[in-house]
């Protein structure tokens, strides 16, 4: 089978690799229809990060079964599904209580030892605790299928970052972050019902999905000019909840500076560079709360699923790239140089 393998930085090559079998009798071989590329996977593409050599890449897909172990209940050939970014048992302590990511069994696709999603099929260790079943007769919808697939990261992420900022029905949101899980941060604002939403950003393609996802207010300007803007649109008081989806120190000094007293930032752009200028202090005399993380997307799948299904919500706009499988590393080169926003990958 064919696979996106990255081997050195801003080399990704599409390459012949072992297909995928049964290890374990709990396993699953899920063939890939769709796929996608990550902000996070840029950071190992411009070479930041661990990264070894010949490395499979890519952790969101979602695709039919073709294989199941004996001990998989839940899954048979021929089913759709979709993948978590992160496999995990389901049956454990940590998972019950919502957090699969932290799975003492779980890991995530693309590193070293496991399947990349960005590939024709995938081995999925734990397939009863990680897959989510989906109607059949979505592989026939071409944008339901992309808006599913964003389920497998982005959504959930977005998400994740407006629950840990407490965003509730009335509430003043901002996000900081134009890329496709901030964007998913503005959907995931205006599903929990936030009155006003603030999106932080400078690109016009981004900030018009912003508007059509829920924004009332876009705020171009960067640093002490974007704090002052949001200050201005909020009576100087600053968001009840901030949306941190960038991940380097000058967002997150950002979000503390637009977050009002007693204010909660939901955090869940991968850290990049150093924090030093945070100051917790400040953060301290202020009553801001600062919760967040890795996002666990397997918990919220069925909460988020019902939504995407009936068309509640439809994240599909932000893949405004679609590439076939040969062509991954142009949909790489189009996210590097922020041509793309999100790259879809059809199988």
């Amino acid at each position: 089978m064919r696979a996106t393998v990255i081997h050195a930085p801003r080399d990704i090559r599409v390459e012949e690799v072992a297909d995928p079998t049964i290890q374990q009798s709990t396993d699953a071989v899920v063939r890939v229809l769709r796929a996608c590329i990550c902000g996070s996977d840029l950071w190992p593409y411009r070479g930041e990060g661990n990264t070894g050599p010949e490395q499979r890449i890519g952790h969101e897909f979602l695709g039919v079964v073709e294989e199941a172990g004996g001990d998989v209940s839940g899954f048979a050939p021929g089913d759709l599904v979709v993948a978590p970014f992160a496999w995990s048992d389901g049956v454990c302590d940590i998972c019950h209580e919502g957090l699969p990511t932290s799975c003492p069994q779980g890991g995530i696709w693309g590193r070293p030892g496991s399947d990349g999603g960005q590939g024709e099929a995938v081995r999925v260790p734990f397939a009863d605790g990680t897959l989510v079943k989906l109607p059949a007769d979505a592989a026939s919808d071409d944008r339901l299928l992309t808006a599913l697939l964003a389920l497998s990261d982005v959504l959930g992420t977005g998400h994740h970052a407006a629950v840990g900022a407490g965003v509730r029905p009335g509430a003043t949101v901002a996000v900081v972050g134009d890329g496709a899980v901030g964007l998913c941060g503005v959907l995931a604002a205006k599903r929990l019902g936030a009155e006003r939403i603030i999106a932080l950003g400078r690109h016009q393609a981004r900030t018009d999905i912003a508007r059509t996802f829920g924004a009332t207010d876009i705020v171009a300007e960067r640093g002490d000019a974007a704090v002052a803007a949001v200050r201005e649109l909020t009576r100087g008081q600053g968001a009840h909840s901030v949306i941190e989806a960038v991940g380097t120190e000058q967002s997150m000094l950002t979000s503390v500076r637009i977050t009002r007293d007693g204010g909660a930032i939901g955090y869940v752009g991968v850290p990049h560079g150093s924090a030093t200028g945070l100051d917790l202090g400040h953060m301290f005399a202020r009553n801001i709360a600062l919760r967040g993380g890795v996002a666990p997307a397997r918990a919220y799948l069925p909460e988020l699923l019902p939504d995407v299904l009936d068309g509640t919500i439809d994240p599909s706009p932000v893949f405004d790239v679609s590439v076939g499988l040969d062509d991954i590393a142009s949909g790489y080169k189009a996210m590097d140089e922020r041509i793309a926003l999100k790259v879809l990958v059809k199988m």
